[in-house]
């Protein structure tokens, strides 16, 4: 299955698709490269506590097997549902996932 970016519009997916070019090409480090991923594609939402636990719930997942799919500790599943940690990079990328798609697209 081929991953799809999303992309903040349609002269970003153009501007992107040519710094992916310039990279592939050699003429572009990585470093550059981050800055216009982050620049081209569309953010990643911040979840809420209540978002997360509702999201689980939703799946019909314990913290335990909400975690286990996600790959993190139960505990830090706990932790956001309490406010208390805030999911980031991997993790919030895989929450917008199940958010979008359900629990069996990180299966």
């Amino acid at each position: 299955m081929k991953k799809t970016k999303q992309y903040s519009s349609p002269l970003m997916t153009s501007i992107h698709e040519t710094a992916e070019g310039l990279h592939a090409a050699g003429v572009m480090n990585k470093l550059t490269m981050r800055k216009f991923d982050a620049m081209c594609l569309t953010p990643i939402p911040r979840l809420k506590p209540k978002q997360i636990r509702d999201l689980r719930l939703k799946e019909g997942a314990s913290q335990a097997v909400f975690a286990r799919y996600l790959n993190v500790t139960t505990g830090l599943i706990s932790q956001w549902e309490r406010g208390e940690k805030h999911p980031q990079g991997t993790s919030l990328k895989l929450l917008a996932l199940v958010a979008r798609n359900g629990l069996e697209a990180v299966a």
